[in-house]
């Protein structure tokens, strides 16, 4: 407890905690059958990775198999601090390989599911972090994130529509997510804030449906479908030049489609 709150408190003393080596008994605590001295580890190990210089060494001193254990194993508040504790490792690039391959993406997105809103917002920006490498995007999309992601995005009460949209936006670079956005109903969630929400969710959601139609005819069509246009054409009169940029790219390609249809309608009926 006095380490946990010394690192929360006093930043200038987190590094010389670690150096004075705290960190490879307080991973060992994270594995105790004491739950509070789990919370306080997992709490001290967290409030020290908030120091640049400490994450290499709690890294490589062997702390994400059990964070990864506490995020399946702890209580909310252990599973919390774990996730916000990989979201800290996960800034030096090689640990999110490592994270990924411990099994964190399945349990990250069970708390996103399941967890309270402190949990949903402190796994959502884990999992931002983690998917920025592709393995970890299909882990992610194979563990089922994309059937919550819809939920709370298209939940305006959750607080979590912009976490949200912008996992999304990261995983929607590989096909398995966007197939898997279309299945879970994704496409009119995204077409209603492009019409409701803020200016960054409509921004954000534009990004993530001209990725989702740029090769894709049929999602195309279901974009179109929806009634994107109009609500796009408002769009385009506000924000900035690079969101104004992809809100006419993406009403493009709609016209475009819309024109194809009518031009192979009227074939059809000359024929």
């Amino acid at each position: 407890m006095e380490i946990r709150l010394l690192a929360k408190n006093k930043p200038e003393y987190r590094l010389k905690i670690a150096k004075a080596g705290a960190i490879k008994p307080l991973i060992s605590h994270m594995s105790s059958p004491d739950l509070q001295l789990q919370e306080n580890a997992v709490t001290s190990i967290l409030n020290l990775s908030l120091c640049d210089e400490n994450k290499e060494l709690i890294a490589s001193s062997g702390a994400i198999k059990p964070l990864v254990r506490l995020l399946e194993t702890g209580t909310s508040t252990a599973k919390e601090n774990a996730a916000c504790a990989l979201l800290r490792l996960s800034q030096i690039e090689k640990n999110k390989i490592a994270i990924g391959r411990s099994g964190a993406i399945p349990l990250l997105v069970n708390l996103l599911e399941n967890g309270g809103i402190r949990g949903k917002k402190d796994a959502s920006t884990a999992l931002y972090s983690l998917c920025s490498v592709k393995e970890n995007k299909i882990r992610a999309v194979q563990a089922g994130i994309m059937k919550p992601l819809v939920e709370l995005m298209a939940d305006s009460g959750s607080n979590m529509v912009d976490k949200s949209a912008y996992v999304l936006s990261v995983l929607v670079s590989v096909a398995e997510a966007r197939t898997s956005l279309v299945e879970e109903g994704g496409i009119p969630v995204l077409v209603e804030i492009i019409e409701v929400g803020s200016q960054k969710q409509k921004e954000i959601a534009v990004v993530i449906l001209l990725q989702i139609c740029e090769d894709n005819l049929s999602y195309c069509n279901m974009v179109a479908r929806e009634g994107a246009i109009p609500p796009l054409i408002a769009l385009s009169q506000s924000g900035t030049n690079r969101a104004r940029q992809k809100v006419e790219t993406l009403i493009e390609l709609l016209r475009q489609l819309r024109s194809g249809n009518a031009a192979a309608r009227t074939s059809q009926v000359s024929a």
